[in-house]
């Protein structure tokens, strides 16, 4: 019972006894006043109209005393009246019986009032001739006792009534910053930082509102001193100081996560090269400060060029060469960034931030199979160099194998095969187990991959088809298809109580499925397994508000949110406090770093743990394929881990 209820019932308990107390001593003191006055009223009666008669009785005229007797009874005050002589004889009695108007029966039962009688002897002159016996009618006494409490009763109602009111009214309002610190502890609780600015008068009540600022003000303290830290770390070791991209380590490690990721088939992508001219000059003549401005402007082209693709890792090589590694694109795709980057140039050259008319080229591959690093370089700088002999700001852009494309190369053919897959319905499910770090044989849950067949048999992972569906506006039916199939697993036969499911926040803004997808989570049986929508990091912090509301919706039906490819933007942490995800899961690049014993992955990975954990977040990582990436990834207190080292996807 909340605070305000008991004190509101004990201020009402306190009124009630106060109001009984009143109420018997009101009662009883009326009812004794008013015995008293039926005992005087009836011995005055009988002591004046015994002096009256006594002339009448020494003649013996009973008429004259009938008539008398009669007088006084017709007034409607008495019970009875009586007159006997000395033998006990009764001479004239008039009688009326008790009918009390007005009055309840119950409280005349419950409240009975005693009606005395009184009697006076009846002289001629010194010789006794009888007896005179009053006694009081009790309907006016009862009237009177019943109006007094009914009128008291009702006072002390309405006063009660009022006081329950404006005791409940001031209560409230003395009570609020009670409220205030329980629902500023509750926001402490999720990870929610809110302050009280506002302080309440009373000296009790402003401590433990100053002790509550003071302490969320430390626990917030605490937080962002981690989330700088883990920032830095990160940026430190995975990103350029100077133009914000990452750096050349950065990118090796996207690539390769994304060459490893699925075993290496299904992989397609894009690379290119990026070489502007004259940085040299530009130093000697315009100053450092004038080529660091030239820099910054070229990673804003190409930032720009690429923003309408998701998971591009773009770099800073070295000096005026850059890097951006573009998963799961089409040849057309790369031909359009590049066309975008050279345009970019030209609009500085206009500026005069560079050269004239040269600012820089573009060489680009494209590739359909698993290709390292090096041969990305070494193919991207031959056709840069091919990219220069064509003239200022030029770009190329060519495939990297000259074997035939198993998979569509325009927008068309995607199209096609994209409808083709939603008209049949032809995605195919895997699961993947994730585990606790701690102990291996304890499933957390299990991830739900989608495929696509191709005519030609060759399965596509979602990394391939999901990007162009984005794209052609076909990734909300896809997504609905996936969790149609997902809602009907028979979670007794996967033996997971929770699935984690990929979909992308572009589903999301379409309102027609997120209102299906609400009414079916609705509509889902108790024993239904949870669902979690895992969403990667790059696209949720490009969506967070949309995400924030539905991870609301999703949360109040019982199912989760997570995080996957954790750690691939550069977005600052503070999200995660709104967000409140279950899990994140980190980047398998920085998971494969860890092969490394001095990596700077192990701090990065050990301060991302600990934010997450203050927030009561878990932490998974991904892409786990050996025993010493295992042992060190416990050492760093990770929760859960996935990948080949425990269990490959099996097809559902």
């Amino acid at each position: 019972m909340t605070l305000y209820r008991q004190l509101l019932i004990f201020t009402l308990v306190l009124f009630l006894v106060l109001f009984t107390c009143t109420w018997i001593i009101k009662l009883q003191t009326t009812r004794s006043f008013l015995e008293d006055q039926l005992e005087s009223h009836a011995q005055d009666t009988a002591t004046s109209l015994g002096l009256s008669i006594s002339p009448y009785i020494a003649e013996n005229d009973i008429a004259t005393i009938e008539t008398m007797i009669n007088v006084v009874f017709d007034r409607g005050y008495y019970r009875t009246i009586r007159l006997t002589d000395l033998s006990g004889k009764v001479l004239i009695e008039r009688t009326l019986e008790v009918v009390i108007k007005d009055v309840p029966a119950w409280f005349i039962h419950a409240i009975p009032l005693k009606t005395p009688g009184a009697s006076t002897l009846i002289t001629a002159g010194w010789t006794q001739k009888g007896s005179l016996y009053v006694e009081s009618h009790p309907g006016y006494a009862y009237k009177t006792l019943w109006e007094s409490i009914y009128d008291m009763t009702k006072v002390f109602g309405t006063t009660g009534i009022i006081v329950l009111v404006l005791g409940a009214l001031g209560l409230r309002a003395l009570l609020q910053p009670l409220r205030r610190v329980e629902q500023q502890a509750d926001d402490l609780c999720k990870k929610q930082y809110t302050f009280q600015n506002k302080l309440p008068r009373t000296r009790e009540l402003r401590r433990v509102v100053v002790a509550m600022n003071s302490m969320t003000a430390k626990v917030k303290k605490m937080f962002d001193e981690q989330a700088r830290v883990a920032n830095r770390l990160r940026k430190n070791a995975y990103s350029d100081a100077l133009t914000g991209l990452g750096n050349r380590r950065y990118l090796q490690g996207q690539i390769a996560a994304r060459m490893n990721r699925n075993n290496g088939t299904s992989v397609k992508g894009a690379f290119l090269l990026v070489q502007v001219h004259n940085l040299l000059e530009i130093n000697q003549e315009k100053g450092y400060q004038r080529g660091n401005q030239f820099l910054q402007k070229v990673a804003n082209c190409i930032r720009e060029a690429t923003r309408g693709l998701k998971n591009s890792a773009l770099s800073h090589l070295s000096g005026g060469s850059f890097a951006a590694f573009l998963p799961d694109v089409t040849e057309e795709d790369a031909r359009h960034v590049a066309a975008a980057i050279a345009r970019g140039f030209a609009g500085l050259a206009s500026e005069d931030v560079g050269c004239p008319e040269n600012v820089g080229h573009v060489g680009g591959v494209s590739y359909e199979q698993v290709t390292s690093l090096k041969q990305l370089l070494s193919e991207a700088d031959r056709i840069l160099r091919a990219a220069q002999n064509q003239g200022p700001n030029t770009w190329i852009v060519e495939l990297l194998s000259s074997e035939p494309t198993i998979t569509p190369r325009g927008e068309h053919e995607w199209k096609q095969l994209l409808d083709q897959v939603l008209n049949n319905k032809e995605i195919t499910l895997f699961s993947q187990a994730v585990v606790m770090s701690s102990n291996l044989k304890q499933l957390m849950h299990k991830e739900i991959l989608a495929r696509i067949t191709l005519p030609t048999g060759q399965m596509l992972n979602a990394g391939i088809f999901i990007p162009l569906a984005e794209r052609l506006r076909r990734i909300s039916s896809i997504d609905k298809i996936v969790i149609e199939k997902v809602m009907l697993v028979d979670s007794g036969k996967l033996k997971a109580n929770e699935l984690a499911v990929n979909i992308s926040p572009s589903s999301l803004k379409d309102v027609s499925f997120t209102a299906w997808l609400l009414s079916n989570l609705k509509q889902m049986p108790p024993g239904a397994p949870k669902i979690i929508f895992e969403f990667a990091e790059f696209n949720a912090t490009q969506e967070l508000d949309i995400l924030q509301d539905f991870a609301k919706e999703v949360k109040a039906l019982g199912h989760f949110i997570g995080l996957d490819h954790f750690g691939q933007s550069f977005a600052n942490f503070g999200y995660l406090k709104s967000l409140q995800p279950k899990y994140v899961k980190i980047d398998r690049a920085f998971i494969d770093e860890l092969k490394e014993k001095d990596s700077d992955s192990h701090f990065f990975i050990g301060s991302l743990t600990s934010v997450a954990h203050s927030l009561d977040i878990l932490v998974i990582a991904e892409g786990v394929e050996d025993e010493t990436q295992y042992q060190t990834l416990c050492d760093l207190n990770i929760d859960g881990i996935q990948g080949y080292y425990h269990d490959r996807p099996r097809e559902l």
